[in-house]
């Protein structure tokens, strides 16, 4: 492999933020490599299709980009950069980590962030700062991992620990302030650390439980998660992240109750886990059961605290999805519940740091080959080798006699079958969306093939409230939930962004840039499947497909806005992160003509 880790790390995190910079930002102005060296003749390029060049107001300047590829709906691929000198009216190549610098000095000079100086330089600083530590973590990660053969296995957990480079949507994919630099070695899913959890005895008076199971939240625990220490009478055990454990008894309330001896720490002890691709969601092969603690880090854009609503959430969801009967009517679909939570309630806390999400574990030993993220099958590969899903593509191809085209087009429409159809008819028949965004999304293959699709996260259901009298009827408690209501306008704009944006087109755009079909056919095909789709439709999907279909934009989460406003998106109101607007891929012309493309609108 010719180039070393850091260098990879440096490319990976400037693909990630340009990116995110031309959809949220400044679209940019596009041409062809001919058009732009017929302007310059002075500048040589290295082989390239396009160039992207946008100006750098703070600097008085403009920034060209060489492009390798250019999606209709996924990633650019990012060659070269390089940087116009007025002086002396010639372009001059920077590295990637100067160039984000010069970026973000320019965002905060523009009248997209319009608050106070102070606030303004504060901002900058905690974003320089988030951009600088993704991209060293990334290093490391890549160094470490570089001819690990664990990186294609395609059993869940060594996918779910595969991913060195992180959301190709989020401008600092690998930022997790809070861990410090020997807890990556135990706690990051790259490591492929294990540790034991962090236990406590807690008084029986101070604990709320709830399952939709017919055993407790503390039953599963005792029977899973044996442990050697004595239990006092009348407490019950609790388990605990060891980073969140650190927290806890660092706390005043939670001090003073171990003072009074109603909460007893216990230590670590036990069973094994190992993190899943969320960090903070653990995992042993041989228990029925995950786990999902709090963590006191910042994860991408947000502290990871289980929310009390949360909780109550993942119960009632649980019950209500069963009622629904949607997996005996679609078996290619399934929802990973999280059926039952534990922790401590203290007065004036709507949380406090206990908060203990209990998960079923549907990938445990014997159960967990070839099971796979969208994250990870999407991931681009490390130079020299091939994306996860190429390879699947591949093999089939070489197997059936076929093209990788027609590979491609099949593998697409079978997924389309087991995971996008059967959530459109979900929201549909009963109201339900899904923020079924890349990591939430896992595949279960057979022969390369996707063969069943499962939802996970019980903070990503939207429920309709036009639909809250048919969900009551199967669900009493389901109304209970207001966190989980939305009108169908909101859903309509946040499923379009985590179904097709986040999900759909990252398999599009990871086909069409590995080379194996090109995008157009696929966006195509997706037209296609939603025009047939609109017939049948009878609910919210159809208002949902029309809107699809005919909208000139589509609504996108954007990252970069969210991280430049340091908005923590699980705190504020309806958990809403910023969001900008970009064209329609279904409904867009294709990019043969080498025009300027109005690409964002924030």
């Amino acid at each position: 492999m010719s180039q070393n880790a850091k260098e990879i790390a440096d490319i990976a995190s400037f693909q990630a933020f340009f990116n995110c910079y031309l959809k949220e930002i400044d679209e940019g102005h596009w041409y062809t490599a001919k058009q732009w060296q017929d302007a310059d003749k002075s500048m040589a390029l290295e082989a390239c299709t396009w160039v992207v060049e946008t100006p750098l107001a703070a600097q008085s300047t403009k920034l060209a980009v060489t492009v390798n590829y250019r999606t209709l709906v996924g990633c650019h691929r990012f060659s070269r950069a390089y940087l116009f000198h007025p002086s002396s009216c010639k372009w001059q190549e920077v590295p990637f980590s100067s160039v984000v610098q010069l970026l973000i000095e320019t965002i905060f000079s523009s009248n997209v962030f319009s608050t106070f100086n102070v606030q303004r330089e504060r901002n900058k600083q905690e974003l320089l700062s988030r951009v600088n530590e993704s991209r060293s973590l990334m290093d490391a990660y890549i160094s470490q991992r570089l001819d690990d053969p664990k990186l294609v296995s395609t059993d869940f957990i060594d996918a779910e620990q595969s991913l060195l480079y992180g959301h190709w949507q989020h401008p600092t994919p690998k930022s997790r302030q809070g861990m410090l630099d020997y807890h990556h070695a135990y706690y990051a899913p790259e490591t492929k650390g294990r540790f034991s959890l962090h236990y406590f005895s807690v008084a029986r008076r101070l604990i709320c439980q709830r399952s939709a199971l017919t055993i407790s939240a503390e039953e599963i625990i005792t029977s899973s998660l044996p442990i050697s220490s004595p239990i006092k009478e009348g407490h019950l055990v609790l388990p605990m992240h060891p980073l969140q454990a650190q927290w806890l008894i660092h706390q005043s309330s939670i001090r003073r109750l171990m003072s009074e001896g109603l909460v007893v720490d216990l230590g670590t002890q036990g069973v094994d886990f190992t993190a899943t691709s969320s960090v903070r969601s653990l995992y042993n092969a041989n228990l029925a059961w995950m786990y999902k603690f709090s963590l006191p880090v910042k994860i991408t854009n947000s502290l990871r605290v289980n929310k009390r609503h949360e909780l109550d959430a993942g119960v009632v969801m649980a019950t209500l999805y069963r009622k629904t009967g949607f997996s005996e009517a679609y078996p290619q679909f399934k929802i990973i519940t999280d059926p039952a939570y534990i922790t401590v309630v203290l007065p004036e806390q709507s949380e406090t740091g206990f908060e203990v999400i209990i998960r079923e574990n549907p990938f445990s030993s014997g159960k967990d080959a070839n099971v796979i993220t969208i994250a990870a099958l999407t991931q681009e590969a490390l130079p020299g080798e091939t994306s996860m899903l190429s390879r699947f593509v591949q093999t089939i191809a070489l197997r059936e006699n076929t093209s990788l085209s027609q590979a491609s087009i099949k593998w697409f429409a079978k997924y389309w079958e087991c995971s996008i159809e059967p959530m459109l008819k979900l929201y549909d028949e009963h109201g339900i969306a899904l923020e079924a965004h890349q990591q939430n999304s896992v595949l279960q293959l057979e022969e390369g093939y996707p063969s069943i699709y499962y939802f996970r996260d019980n903070q990503g259901f939207y429920l309709s409230n036009a639909y809250r009298n048919h969900l009551a009827a199967m669900e009493p408690e389901s109304v209970t939930v207001d966190a989980l209501y939305f009108d169908d306008d909101v859903i309509c704009d946040r499923f379009a962004y985590y179904l097709l944006i986040n999900n759909l087109f990252s398999i599009v755009g990871r086909l069409g840039s590995d080379g194996l079909v090109e995008e157009r056919i696929l966006v195509s095909f997706v037209q296609q499947r939603l025009l047939a789709l609109r017939n049948v439709l009878t609910g919210a999907g159809t208002l949902f497909v029309d809107q699809l279909l005919s909208r000139s934009s589509i609504p996108a989460k954007g990252n970069l806005l969210t991280r430049v406003h340091d908005v923590d998106e699980l705190t504020v109101e309806n958990e809403q992160a910023i969001y900008c607007h970009i064209p329609n891929p279904l409904v867009m012309t294709c990019l043969e003509e080498p025009t300027e493309v109005n690409y964002a609108s924030a």
